[in-house]
């Protein structure tokens, strides 16, 4: 099994110092703001992914 995926940058701020927190798995804090968030993976979506150009897309 692989690692899991790190964010890039701070939800709130923007800021890319970001640091796991002790509070658990999936929660960061970052240094630039003093905030604490958890990022948590809910599921794929039953519909899928439509691309603009292919069929069933209704913008065209």
């Amino acid at each position: 099994m692989s690692e899991r995926a790190a964010p890039f940058y701070c939800p709130y701020c923007g800021e890319e110092d970001l640091r796991p927190s002790e509070e658990g798995h999936g929660a960061w804090e970052c240094a630039g703001c003093n905030r604490a968030f958890r990022l948590k993976f809910l599921g794929l979506l039953v519909r899928g992914v439509q691309r603009a150009g292919h069929e069933g897309d209704e913008r065209l």
